[in-house]
């Protein structure tokens, strides 16, 4: 069982100009979608097999206004929404000498983030 807190425990992201107050039925979703997957994929070494799963990619399909929420999840677990980002951003902030490097990759996204307004 995960021991960090989830979103709904967590302080939640600060508005700005592209965090506008975020919806609870959206914080709530994304928090329960992203509970179900890390509960399914426990264990799970494959981070392509784990992307695939049901949870995942529902909340992949909540879009942008979800950005807010991923970006802040980066800080309690930088492997798993690198994908995430990119598939609903198409952006790819990550250099490549920064590829495979967890940690400097969430640098490079919450850096967008900011470049991009989120308050993160």
């Amino acid at each position: 069982m995960n021991q960090n807190p989830t979103l709904t425990e967590a302080e939640p992201p600060t508005r700005s100009k592209q965090n506008p107050e975020l919806d609870s039925e959206i914080v709530e979703k994304f928090s329960s979608l992203a509970e179900q997957w890390e509960t399914a994929v426990e264990g799970m070494s494959s981070t392509a097999r784990m992307s695939q799963h049901p949870a995942y990619q529902e909340i992949i399909q909540m879009g942008d206004k979800i950005v807010p929420l991923l970006l802040k999840e980066l800080t309690r677990n930088p492997l798993y929404w690198l994908s995430a980002l990119q598939e609903i951003t198409g952006e790819n902030p990550i250099q490549p000498e920064q590829r495979g490097r967890i940690k400097q990759m969430a640098e490079a996204w919450l850096e967008w983030g900011k470049k991009q307004g989120y308050t993160v």
